[in-house]
């Protein structure tokens, strides 16, 4: 049932009540709260697994896979809030006697306000609606409002309630959780225009996360769009790398293209490498390895149809040539597997060959030489993932490459395949524009917590009167800096 205007409304209202109550409980509430959702999900049965396959077309050991890395969210946040990383506490303490005297200074983060999350296809429990953005905005102290994404409504469902239940269970106010349906753009559009709305958080297209972010820009207040829009993670084969097992590079490199039917955010869709005897090798093993890959039911047939007509838009362009593509014919709402190739200098005057084909397609850019590899990494456009597969050897002798790669990506591997999203503090997932709308942060990671607060300072206040974090005797037991230096001491009687 879609939601109507007044009762999102209604909804937004709340959230903000609730904004106003969760922002001055003790953290350790949060905490509780956050560790009884992680409770509550890993306690629903087997109707969570059965639904989220029927809706999406996931193997079951895929979602029993993604449910475990939901919970872990949860609790690994959780930690976090614990441990004070998100909050970033530091301490510049007075000096009387300087000239002029020096004031107290102690600086936290602070909750943005209500937080609008719109879920993901692709990943109906870890990136929906209680995934790592509905996870991270609630470890700021950010109350949420989740659009719950078409393409899986009552396996959404589940897991709002899930949410719900840790809610009332934790004795957290109202309007901490909330979960709308929707079928069009209007509730969405409504939802980022709201005045009470703080932030947004978005995984899924182009198109989709510049709409959003073009219409939070036209508010009255702009408020920030954290989008994830996508990304077609290229993959370096340098020289001296292919001349080691090609055959096994290539199988490697199938298994990763076609994992999930190509519908990771991190999929390698673009191959590039300098053309010769070695790559011929490795394009020859990697025909013979996906000739093998049997198409598989994408999410739904909407994500057919749109990899179906990116593909042959790709494949249609100038120089591009189909190399390979699986022996058995797709059927309804199934990805084909396929591989395409198409020389370096056609690819540096053609745009459209760096488009993203969401699903189980390579493009392998085969260049002359060097140069042109480097040529071709400057025409490319912000990437989630850049993977280099060299030896040492050569990235000593491609530096230039090696240095450029990492202006374009948010991660960059070597010799790994992308297509793992570590939850992990020094995990980036996010990069350069237009992979995502703002590439200083990540959506996966403790430091995802800090897209939805801000920092506040306080000059010369009272010791009784400053947030836990900033008091003197450090009660919550956080690392700090004080006085330019790492500690979780207490501050001496500075006042």
């Amino acid at each position: 049932m879609n939601v109507s205007k007044e009762e999102l409304d209604n909804l937004v209202e709340k959230a903000q009540e609730a904004f106003l109550i969760i922002k001055n409980l003790p953290l350790a509430r949060r905490i509780a709260f956050m560790r009884t959702v992680a409770d509550e999900i890993e306690a629903l049965g087997p109707e969570l697994i059965e639904t989220g396959q029927a809706e999406s077309h996931l193997p079951e050991a895929r979602l029993i896979g993604e449910k475990g890395r939901t919970i872990f969210q949860w609790r690994s946040y959780a930690d976090a809030v614990e441990r004070g990383d998100s909050l970033d506490a530091s301490i510049d303490t007075a000096n009387a006697e300087r000239t002029p005297p020096k004031p107290d200074l102690r600086k936290t983060s602070v909750p943005l306000g209500p937080v609008a999350v719109f879920g993901a296809s692709n990943f109906p429990f870890a990136f929906s609606t209680a995934g790592g953005d509905t996870a991270s905005a609630i470890a700021a102290g950010c109350p949420v409002i989740v659009k719950a994404h078409e393409g899986h409504p009552k396996t959404s469902g589940i897991m709002a309630d899930a949410i719900s239940r840790a809610v009332v269970k934790s004795g957290m106010p109202e309007g901490t959780f909330a979960h709308v349906y929707s079928s069009g753009y209007e509730t969405g559009q409504q939802l980022v225009s709201h005045p009470l709305v703080k932030a947004v958080g978005f995984t899924g297209s182009y198109r989709g996360g510049k709409a959003l972010v073009d219409l939070a820009n036209e508010r009255a207040e702009p408020i920030p769009v954290f989008a994830e829009m996508g990304s077609v993670n290229p993959l370096f084969l340098l020289p001296k790398k292919l001349v080691s097992a090609p055959q096994e590079l290539a199988k490697q490199y199938a298994g990763s293209l076609t994992l999930g039917v190509g519908q990771f955010c991190t999929n390698p869709g673009l191959v590039i490498g300098i053309a010769g005897d070695e790559l011929n090798k490795f394009i020859e093993a990697l025909k013979e390895e996906i000739v093998k890959i049997a198409p598989g039911s994408m999410l739904n047939e909407k994500i057919a149809a749109g990899y179906a007509e990116s593909r042959e838009k790709v494949i249609g362009q100038s120089g591009v040539e189909v190399l390979a593509v699986s022996a058995t014919e797709a059927g309804q709402g199934q990805g084909l597997p396929t591989v395409a190739s198409v020389a370096g200098v056609e690819l540096l005057v053609n745009p459209a060959l760096l488009h993203e084909v969401f699903g189980p397609f390579a493009l392998i850019v085969q260049c002359k030489d060097a140069s042109e590899v480097l040529a071709v990494t400057e025409k490319l456009e912000g990437q989630l993932t850049i993977s280099l597969f060299a030896t040492n050897e050569d990235l000593a002798a491609h530096e230039e490459i090696v240095s450029l790669v990492q202006t374009k990506c948010g991660r960059i591997l070597f010799n790994n395949f992308p297509t793992g999203v570590e939850v992990a503090k020094s995990m980036h997932h996010g990069g350069p524009f237009p992979s995502s709308s703002n590439g200083a942060y990540t959506s996966v990671g403790a430091d995802a917590i800090k897209r939805f607060v801000r920092p506040l300072s306080f000059q010369n206040w009272p010791d009784a009167f400053l947030p836990d974090e900033l008091k003197n005797a450090n009660p919550l037991n956080i690392w700090r800096t004080v006085n330019n230096e790492k500690t979780k001491g207490a501050v001496g009687d500075q006042l």
